[in-house]
């Protein structure tokens, strides 16, 4: 038996994240504006710095003996050469690398920085360690879909040890944007559509990768807690577009998950892309400096993402690289990525009066202070071990991790006539379509150091399951996104031949991550056709879904008798797949994001509005909210998810009804598991504000739990409500909460009835 209840675990917006962030370790170690919280000794550096040498610690540039895929994913400056950047470490015009090529690399880069720079200050390695590093865990959208945040932890703990073993002091994650958009494609770095999981995810991945001991434990990383602001809301779900949106908005949706991320420790942010209602998140004082810095007290870190401040100049904002540099550095970003604008304008913009020293010095405090945080003014070389890297990646435990991790982020989203759990032995088995097989779109997008060619494909998992491998026929049918000559005369002679079809479809890795936005955010139509011959065959199907966003169905996909969203699912992805498929491990996890019924529906999510001509119940009515072809809901929608048991849901008890100031309603329904296998069931609390000064959504999830039925077992489970769940956005921009009437679900998913009621807030 299995139970935790998970809720907004007290990180309330406003005034308690600020609290939070004062209170923390790290932020003790962190200066404040124009503050003394340095060590005296390094405090002292402070006075001994030149200007271009305080510049250069804001200076922060791709590694050029770079890592894995990290010149793909950021290539470093074209012209620049391993020896030219010692070159500039000794010079003292470089704060530290990132995407760099492991410890001996590292090794060399502080052995200049501590024997031939005149100051020896110690450098920062950084990397983009999203979901792994060597072990690669699901993309972090698959594992918000486990509703698991200790799960989380646990995965950011282990990538972040793993990173810290290979030199890597700071990671540039988490990613908490919200993501409403689906044809976005950086939404499979976030926690999907949901304010109140988006939340829960940034608090536990924070605390993951920087671990119980402190910053300066020799296995913590620093976290970064990025996009800031809004860049999930971009128009037209297209990457690094303009935002135009309200404050409001802002505030209710789209801060909540930075305020969890920095109320966990956080210590750094990075500045979004976007614009936001006409001005660049990177040259944005009032977000950076009055909301960040004075609303909220964070006294950390804010660093530019990849030539962020360069970019002000295409945006239309700044006249050349000087400004833009002004610009940045004045409305709150204290370290420049990529560009190098800060070393090249700084010391000018000071001798000019352009830039107060008081503010150069401020932002040099920052990065001494992370580094001081970070334990490497004690001992540069604390994460820089050759041994330790080659032996502390990829061990058993860290791929049993990921294995588990990824049986948890898998999603059913359909079961007729409970086709699944496939049996072991006698069935003859065809795996049918391009990720069948082979060491290709396994990890995911945005990983640098980990690789397919030591994943484990689904041929693979499949095979070791079951009792006999010859069984198992594998037919690819199709490419990605193009037909393959005779491919589908063969997938459908193997389909004829088997028991049972596992068809494997969907995006590439490539579709999804940054600068992967979609206009149809459909299964591409190579595969489509492959998909429908198979089917014609008329032999029981089970649809796997690679995907890194919500997906539009059609056609003979959504209505199989079995699909199963299997995302990316790292290393072990064969195997967490084939726990799945046969009973080894029951299906538990939610969709976190909605699967629209067309693409036209972008974007959307659960919690719309109601808008003043809903169409309610039934079938669609003239002149309501909604398209022509289809309902203002979702094909699957959030919270989605089927397991091996058969769950229900009665016995709604509202507690009294009532809820007073200073008490708790107390809310549970009995869920029940009438089928003959034992379930995860995710049950979850929605809630709807019917009348207010500011219009609410037709629902919002305010807690969930994890509960484990065996066969034939009940289960009452319990929801605590206080005033302070039921808080919003008022019309004076502060949170507010309202008496009145309130409407409440308890449900397996954000369109599902479960058991319904309402409550009165005095």
């Amino acid at each position: 038996m299995n139970e935790r209840q998970v809720s907004r675990r007290g990180l309330m917006i406003g005034a308690a994240a600020t609290a939070a962030w004062a209170a923390s370790p790290v932020r003790a170690m962190l200066a404040e504006a124009g503050g003394r919280a340095l060590p005296a000794k390094v405090e002292a550096l402070v006075a001994q710095m030149t200007v271009a040498e305080k510049a250069g610690q804001l200076t922060l540039m791709a590694a050029t003996w770079a890592g894995g895929a990290a010149t793909a994913l950021n290539p470093a400056a074209g012209t620049s050469t391993f020896e030219t950047q010692l070159g500039e470490v000794r010079a003292g015009s470089l704060g530290g690398v990132f995407n760099g090529n492991g410890a001996t690399m590292a090794r060399r880069m502080q052995g200049v920085a501590m024997r031939e720079a005149r100051l020896k200050i110690p450098l920062l390695f950084a990397a983009d360690i999203i979901h792994g590093f060597r072990t690669v865990f699901p993309v972090p959208l698959a594992e918000a879909g486990s509703f698991d945040p200790e799960l989380a932890r646990r995965t950011a703990r282990a990538a972040g040890a793993e990173a810290a073993a290979s030199g890597i002091d700071w990671t540039f994650a988490p990613m908490v944007d919200i993501a409403r958009d689906q044809r976005w494609g950086r939404g499979v770095e976030g926690a999907g559509e949901d304010v109140l999981l988006g939340r829960m995810m940034a608090d536990a991945r924070v605390r993951g990768f920087q671990g119980e001991r402190g910053l300066a434990a020799p296995d913590a990383v620093a976290s970064c807690a990025k996009h800031f602001a809004a860049y999930g809301a971009g128009e037209a779900g297209l990457d690094y577009n303009s935002v135009d949106i309200s404050e409001r908005t802002l505030r209710d949706v789209y801060f909540p998950p930075f305020q969890a991320a920095l109320a966990a420790g956080a210590p750094t942010v990075m500045a979004s892309f976007n614009e936001i209602s006409g001005v660049p998140a990177t040259a944005n004082p009032w977000l950076l400096t009055q909301v960040l810095r004075r609303e909220w007290g964070f006294g950390g870190l804010v660093v530019s993402d990849y030539t962020g401040d360069e970019e002000l100049i295409a945006h239309g904002f700044a006249a050349d690289a000087r400004e833009a540099t002004k610009l940045a550095f004045m409305a709150g970003v204290d370290m420049s990525m990529q560009s190098a604008f800060y070393r090249l304008h700084l010391p000018d913009l000071v001798a000019n009066g352009e830039v107060p020293m008081a503010r150069l010095d401020e932002a040099v405090r920052r990065v001494l202070a992370l580094k001081v945080a970070l334990g490497l003014f004690d001992d540069p070389f604390r994460r820089i071990d050759p041994r330790r890297e080659k032996t502390r990646v990829r061990t058993k435990a860290t791929l049993a991790l990921a294995r588990e991790a990824g049986a948890k982020s898998i999603v059913m989203l359909r079961n007729e006539g409970e086709i699944l759990p496939l049996p072991r032995a006698g069935k003859r088995i065809a795996l049918i379509g391009p990720f069948a097989q082979g060491k290709h779109d396994l990890i995911g997008p945005w990983n640098v150091y980990g690789t397919d060619a030591e994943a484990i494909d689904l041929a693979t998992g499949v095979r070791e399951a079951v009792a006999d491998a010859g069984s198992v026929t594998v037919a690819d049918g199709s490419g990605i996104d193009a037909p393959i000559a005779g491919g589908i005369d063969a997938a459908v002679a193997a389909a004829r031949a088997a028991d049972v079809v596992v068809l494997a479809i969907g995006e590439s890795q490539a579709m999804s991550g940054e600068a992967q936005s979609r206009t149809d955010i459909v299964v591409p139509a190579a595969q489509m056709a492959l998909a429908e011959a198979v089917i014609a065959v008329g032999k029981p199907v089970v649809v796997l879904l690679s995907t890194g966003r919500g997906l539009a169905l059609s056609g003979g996909v959504l209505t199989a008798p079995a699909v199963l969203v299997t995302w990316f699912l790292g290393s072990e992805a064969g195997r967490s797949i084939a726990d799945v498929l046969f009973g080894i491990v029951g299906p538990s996890a939610r969709l976190p994001v909605s699967f629209p019924h067309a693409t036209g529906q972008e974007p959307y999510h659960y919690g719309h509005k109601s808008t003043g001509r809903p169409n309610g119940p039934g079938p669609l009515a003239p002149y309501k909210a909604h398209y022509r072809e289809y309902a203002n809901d979702a094909a699957f929608p959030f919270g989605h998810g089927l397991t091996y048991g058969r769950i229900g849901y009665a016995g709604l008890d509202l507690g009294g009804g009532r809820l007073s100031a200073g008490s708790t309603l107390t809310v549970s329904a009995t869920v029940t598991n009438s089928g003959t296998r034992a379930a995860d069931e995710v049950v979850q609390l929605y809630v709807q504000d019917v009348t207010a000064s500011i219009t609410r959504p037709v629902r919002e999830l305010k807690a969930f739990r994890r509960v484990t039925l065996k066969p034939g077992e009940s289960r009452v489970v319990s929801f605590p409500i206080r005033r302070t769940d039921l808080l919003f956005v008022g019309g004076d921009l502060k949170p507010t909460v309202e008496p009145g009437r309130f409407r409440l679900w308890i449900a397996p998913s954000a369109q599902a009835e479960g058991v319904a009621g309402e409550f009165m807030l005095a």
